[in-house]
């Protein structure tokens, strides 16, 4: 998929900057869509993107740097692919002619996609329906039937065509991708300690590698166990780990995030809820997936440009996907079961004219900031994504007022496939080097705030 994070992206940006080759008798002043070749539109645009890194989880991997600075100055393919695919639509909405706009996010949903891992059939189809039409818009939009314009049909718009078909054939583009061969190429070239053979020793380290992957298939037990859990952590099962920091003593909850935690227990336990409400706080919980959500408990208390915000998660209820800000996790007892559970500050659905509009690609959502407080099962979040504020965007508020309430969602491209290569994120908050509680201690520590 190197295809879409440096070949479809360089013409993309080159086609927006104005910066691709122009050829007599055409000009750029007929470009409409070279929007950002205003120099001052591009740097407000360059700072709106760097302006977004504190709002991306640590698990995002290296965040997109200005553009208008850095981008002749090795940025990334990754750089590239969160910048373009991930934060671009929502960025270029209203700066952008509206129809290129439009064709722009179309792209971009083909692109995203063909990164997931599972692809239902009716998904593929429909994609690769918009795929084409991605390709003949395209050449209507902007090589118009000119011929001083064949140089912007490039292969990487044509490789369009090729993604549902071939999704169907091998597989999701993701699984097949320069990445993983990327990553091989680096790890077997490190170990390589003959420099007078250097190729012979390449070859015998790939065929070692192979071998020892054939007994680890055979043979699952050769593989090294998951790293342990840090010390105070607890095992909810199902890939999901709560984890430390925790309140020493029970937290008196009151006011609103009372009211919502009241509520929920009452709705799911036999009777009323007497007395004062007092949990113990847990700050992280580990996801299957390998990420970690954080709560604006602990991470509320830290500078904007100290941070890399992880606690906005999507979540799953009544077989719909949602998006809220973790306040803190608690553990309960619903029918004598200890369960853990969330307070999130639920964020509104998505404005739908936008969803629909943009091909699903730029979730506008408003933010109660605290009036919207629920308490959901921890083993309901799915992921950690990111939400930055809509007033990052140039120009926003003076379009719209509300922009401060309002955030817009970015996924991690990609996020479901990196699961398979056993992807965990970085713990720096672990208590290392202190040991791994044993069983028991784990158990008794554990069950002392499960009461309510």
């Amino acid at each position: 998929m190197h295809w879409a994070s440096l070949n479809w992206t360089d013409l993309i940006l080159a086609l927006f900057r104005g910066t691709i080759e122009c050829e007599k008798p055409d000009s750029k002043d007929s470009w409409v869509w070279a929007v950002l070749k205003d120099p001052a539109i591009w740097k407000a645009h360059g700072k709106a993107v760097a302006d977004v890194t504190p709002y991306l989880p640590g698990s995002f991997d290296r965040p997109p740097r200005n553009p208008a600075e850095k981008i002749s100055s090795g940025y990334k393919a990754w750089e590239f692919l969160l910048y373009v695919i991930g934060l671009a639509p929502a960025l270029l909405r209203g700066v952008l002619p509206e129809a290129h706009w439009v064709h722009f996010c179309k792209g971009v949903s083909v692109i995203r996609c063909f990164y997931q891992q599972n692809i239902p059939r009716e998904e593929i189809v429909e994609h690769h329906r918009l795929a084409i039409e991605y390709i003949a818009e395209f050449e209507t939009l902007y090589f118009q039937g000119m011929a001083e314009r064949i140089h912007f049909i490039r292969q990487s718009v044509h490789a369009f065509s090729h993604l549902g078909p071939e999704a169907i054939r091998v597989g999701p583009a993701g699984l097949h991708s320069q990445w993983p061969i990327e990553r091989s190429i680096g790890n077997l070239g490190r170990e390589i300690k003959s420099h007078s053979q250097p190729y012979a020793n390449l070859a015998e380290r790939g065929l070692r590698r192979c071998q020892v992957n054939a007994l680890k298939a055979m043979i699952p037990d050769l593989d090294p166990p998951i790293p342990k859990l840090p010390r105070g952590s607890l095992d909810l099962g199902g890939g999901y780990v709560l984890l430390r920091a925790k309140d020493e003593y029970r937290h008196n909850i009151d006011g609103a995030a009372g009211q919502a935690i009241r509520t929920y227990l009452e709705n799911h336990s036999d009777g009323p809820i007497m007395g004062t409400l007092s949990v113990v706080r847990w700050a992280r919980l580990q996801l299957p997936n390998g990420q970690i959500a954080r709560s604006a408990w602990k991470e509320g208390r830290r500078a904007l440009n100290k941070v890399r915000m992880a606690r906005n998660v999507k979540f799953l209820s009544v077989s719909k996907h949602h998006l809220g800000e973790i306040q803190f996790f608690f553990r309960a007892q619903i029918d004598g079961v200890a369960q853990a559970f969330a307070l999130i500050d639920h964020y509104s659905d998505p404005d739908e004219e936008i969803l629909q509009k943009s091909y699903k690609t730029v979730w506008l959502c408003d933010h109660g900031q605290g009036k919207f407080l629920i308490v959901i099962p921890a083993k309901t979040i799915i992921s950690v994504v990111a939400m930055f504020p809509h007033s990052l965007i140039p120009g926003a508020l003076q379009k719209n007022p509300n922009a401060h309430t309002e955030f817009i969602l970015v996924e991690k491209p990609g996020l479901d496939i990196m699961k398979l290569s056993g992807y965990f994120e970085g713990d720096k908050e672990a208590d290392e080097g202190k040991g791994i509680q044993n069983e028991a201690e784990g158990e008794v520590n554990a069950n002392e705030d499960i009461e309510v």
